[in-house]
């Protein structure tokens, strides 16, 4: 089995931790640029990280990695999910999304929430692999910190001290790769890289 794989996210954060959790476990290549990005119509987090990995394949020749993500609100009834990333409209930025989100949350009391990273592995063969990274936590009133992206400064993970995803990023890669989703889901992946016979 090789351990060369193309990178489908082309977000130079996503790869960054993508890059950090599996360093000398694979080699990553990053997406051509001639390689358009996928449009995200699945209708789960597996479905969008299986869409992504396999265009690269074809593309590319190469084994893929790819994942997805999903911020699911217990208060807004799991919203906004897969659709995350385009929370507040189609070319949102992560500024556009958490102000949509906290405007959505104001008032509530009940601010449980989970992060959730599908991180799936793709063969030229159709052979995948695929691996979940969950974490719990709060989505705070304001944004605190300046580390991370998205939707980072105003998630408090569970076991972080009570410090905003944004917040443990300004202190470490580290110390956000250990409580994240995406940093969980690419560790499970990398062990199952390790065991896979494939």
């Amino acid at each position: 089995m090789t351990d060369r794989f193309v990178l489908a996210t082309a977000n130079r954060h996503k790869a960054a931790e993508i890059a950090e959790v599996l360093a000398g476990l694979v080699e990553l290549v990053a997406r051509p640029d001639d390689v358009a990005a996928v449009e995200e119509t699945g209708d789960t987090l597996v479905d969008n990280a299986r869409l992504k990995a396999v265009a690269l394949v074809e593309a590319t020749g190469l084994p893929a990695l790819a994942d997805d993500t999903g911020l699911e609100v217990e208060a807004l009834g799991g919203a906004p999910g897969v659709y995350s990333a385009r929370f507040a409209g189609e070319g949102a930025s992560y500024a556009d999304n958490v102000a949509k989100l906290l405007t959505e949350m104001e008032g509530e009391k009940g601010r449980s929430a989970r992060f959730k990273t599908v991180a799936l592995a793709r063969w030229p063969d159709g052979a995948e692999l695929v691996a979940e990274g969950v974490v719990n936590g709060t989505i705070t009133e304001a944004p605190r910190g300046n580390g991370g992206f998205g939707y980072d400064p105003v998630f408090v993970p569970d076991g972080g001290d009570g410090r905003t995803f944004a917040e443990l990023a300004e202190e470490s890669g580290a110390a956000k790769h250990r409580l994240s989703h995406r940093g969980r889901a690419f560790r499970r992946l990398a062990t199952l890289l390790r065991t896979d016979e494939t």
